[in-house]
């Protein structure tokens, strides 16, 4: 488990994320939601040590983060960021191959090519593996990214808004294998996502953040209530249940 214990940032004289609290458990996917400029990417990147937190405590199986050496992290915990621009070309195999870095650095064994493989087959990329990303649509290159992180076998992955400009199709088949990931991995697989249907339908739990505030989290059921959201986003909203999933429609 992560464990986040009021984790303060501060930009300026403004903070970011105020106090925040919140666990990532194995075998869940956890979504992280709210309005932009909330601190979403600001908590999950102090959460990964991308960026310093200014106060509060990160435990990462029970150690504090501050006490992981970089290369043990690097196989414990996967991140992929917001923004992915790759200078050079590369197919899709080599990119997935460099989730394999923390453990062969760069020299790649049997064992890694399998995971290689594992990761590949895992999103449907084997077709265009050899492809490269330039030649790929939006969806197919963050495909390619997410099977990178796989690769990496960690406990633990962080995805920083993954269906950024993406269309549905492609949006449900990464939420689809981010659930599949989690459930038949136990990994624990973090979301910060803007689409609240998504993170409805997808997670086993959800952290809402609003001015850099945790103000609600738990299940689906528990956070996605009309009046919890309206105070959220400051608009008015209606849940409907169907097959057992709740959908949000706002006017």
């Amino acid at each position: 488990m992560i464990k986040l214990e009021s984790l303060t940032k501060v930009f300026g004289h403004k903070p970011v994320v105020d106090s925040a609290s919140a666990e990532f458990e194995k075998g869940k996917v956890t979504s992280i939601i709210g309005p932009n400029g909330a601190g979403k990417s600001t908590l999950l990147s102090m959460a990964s040590r991308l960026i310093n937190k200014d106060q509060g405590k990160v435990f990462i199986d029970s150690v504090s983060l501050e006490e992981w050496d970089t290369k043990e992290l690097a196989k414990r915990l996967a991140v992929l960021r917001q923004a992915n621009s790759i200078t050079m070309r590369f197919t899709v195999r080599e990119m997935v191959s460099f989730g394999r870095f923390p453990y062969s650095k760069g020299n790649l064994t049997a064992q890694d090519q399998e995971v290689i493989d594992q990761a590949i087959e895992y999103l449907d990329l084997t077709r265009i593996q050899h492809s490269y990303l330039d030649e790929l649509s939006g969806g197919q290159r963050q495909l390619a990214f997410i099977a990178m992180v796989i690769a990496q076998d960690t406990d633990y992955v962080f995805l920083d808004e993954p269906l950024n400009n993406l269309d549905i199709k492609h949006s449900l088949q990464i939420m689809k294998n981010v659930r599949r990931l989690a459930h038949e991995t136990n990994k624990a697989v973090v979301v910060v996502i803007h689409d609240i249907n998504f993170a409805s339908c997808y997670s086993d739990k959800i952290i809402a953040l609003k001015q850099g505030k945790v103000v609600a989290q738990g299940s689906v059921e528990d956070v996605i209530q009309a009046d919890t959201l309206e105070r959220i986003y400051e608009t008015p909203f209606n849940i409907i249940e169907q097959d057992g999933k709740r959908m949000c429609t706002y006017y």
